[in-house]
């Protein structure tokens, strides 16, 4: 890994001031797969503005002077959230019981990575954060499985299965505390 140059991280609540840069820097960073259904630009803006509107959204974005490197974004979800209904197995009630932070998306663009930023965006997302749990997906393909192990080295541990869509791969659910 290179040393992280020097970036400057801005976090927002509000969806309206951070789409446009969620979107150029997804753009970029999921363009090999923006012909897939499910990766495309209109899912995501789709799957953004849904998350956006939901109960404790928050998005951290990583700024190299004012260009957007790398994203991150989730918001709470609580027992019955459709996010655990399509876990399989239903995850423990030691997860459930309290809210919890779903990591919907972590992106950095491909000039920038291996520097740390997507860490450094990660954990102040979680910084801002107070539920104990942290929860996202990953497809276990993606980067040939180095994505998937990243995050187990971030001290995530896979929970179980899901297909948030019909047009999405399965993904594997993981966990970690949040703190």
């Amino acid at each position: 890994m290179t040393s992280a140059p020097a970036i400057e991280l801005r976090s927002f609540t509000e969806l309206d001031a951070a789409r446009g840069d969620l979107l150029d820097v997804y753009a970029e960073v999921r363009a090999p797969l923006l012909h897939l259904a499910n990766y495309s630009i209109t899912a995501f803006g789709e799957r953004i503005d849904r998350h956006g509107a939901e109960a404790g959204f928050l998005a951290v974005l990583a700024y190299d002077d004012d260009h957007p490197v790398g994203y991150a974004y989730g918001n709470r979800i609580e027992d019955g959230d459709r996010y655990w209904q399509r876990t399989d197995p239903a995850p423990s009630e030691k997860y459930t019981q309290h809210p919890a932070v779903a990591l919907k998306e972590i992106g950095v663009r491909p000039g920038w990575r291996g520097t740390g930023i997507a860490r450094r965006i990660h954990d102040a997302l979680l910084a801002e954060r107070s539920e104990p749990y942290v929860t996202l997906m990953v497809n276990e393909a993606a980067g040939d499985g180095k994505v998937h192990a990243l995050y187990r080295s971030w001290g995530y541990e896979d929970i179980g299965y899901s297909q948030p869509s019909p047009a999405s791969p399965r993904l594997t659910v993981m966990i970690r505390q949040a703190q």
